[in-house]
């Protein structure tokens, strides 16, 4: 995918990385590895997410896939996907620091079941025990400004709000909310995280001024998930640039396209 050239200008700097794509896909539930791989490539993205409990209990088909994940030349960002306490997640990441040789960390606490919503308390809780053993931390969080300030002032320098629950593919549920959040920490890269079902979707976040998405489900879940990742790649392009652009502000009222003065029968009676 050949970037515009004001895209390829506009770096996205994430703790100690500089990415030319704005789309991290999950690397969970594709059909295959072989589908996984193009739809990576497809994609452009340059950062996948990969949970530690898949790695560590997948024995031989653990480093099949492993070993696909580093001939792609992509970053990887573990997650603590399944923990349900600080404890657990805190634990989880010490491990996967092992494992990935890497200090990032997607964290997630999730406290609610049927819609994976974060426990933000948790979350909060665990974040700056990972920030004070040096960890760079990516928080799976809601849209709620004083948990993303209380996550902010725990040492995190990413903030990764849903839009929706997790592979529900709802889209924007609270445009209010993601754009309050926006305005709030405007210095702050946010990186929408869970929900987003088509590519419209990512646009619709990009135009918002979100620096980045990350899905899973929407691809991985697609009927054809390597045209559906460059569907997402195109789309978070296309969102950063009419940000950039600056869209037009809505109007109330219409507002003729083509001039009144000046037509050649203007005055004719």
């Amino acid at each position: 995918m050949n970037a515009h050239p004001e895209i390829a200008a506009d770096p996205l700097t994430l703790y100690d990385a500089a990415l030319r794509s704005r789309l991290l896909l999950g690397t969970a539930r594709y059909p295959s590895p072989a589908i996984l791989a193009e739809s990576i490539r497809a994609s452009a993205c340059e950062i996948v997410t990969v949970s530690l409990r898949r790695e560590a209990g997948g024995g031989r088909a653990g480093e099949s896939f492993w070993s696909l994940i580093r001939d792609l030349g992509v970053r990887v960002l573990p997650n603590t996907a399944g923990c349900r306490t600080a404890k657990e997640a805190v634990t989880t990441a010490q491990m996967a620091r092992d494992v990935f040789e890497t200090d990032w960390i997607k964290l997630e606490v999730i406290g609610e079941e049927d819609t994976l919503q974060p426990d933000v308390f948790g979350l909060v809780e665990a974040a700056r025990a990972l920030c004070d053993d040096g960890f760079k931390v990516f928080p799976y969080t809601t849209d709620d400004l004083v948990v993303a300030e209380k996550l902010l002032d725990a040492g995190c320098k990413v903030l990764m709000p849903w839009a929706a629950p997790i592979g529900s593919g709802r889209g924007v549920n609270n445009a209010f909310a993601l754009r309050a959040l926006r305005a709030h920490f405007p210095d702050v890269p946010l990186v929408v995280d869970a929900g987003l079902g088509a590519p419209s979707h990512a646009a619709t976040v990009m135009e918002m001024g979100y620096d980045a998405v990350l899905l899973n489900t929407a691809v991985s879940r697609a009927g054809d998930p390597v045209a559906m990742a460059r569907a997402f790649g195109l789309a978070v392009e296309a969102g950063r640039l009419a940000c950039l652009a600056k869209p037009m502000t809505p109007r109330d009222m219409a507002e003729p396209s083509t001039p009144v003065i000046g037509r050649p029968f203007d005055g004719v009676g």
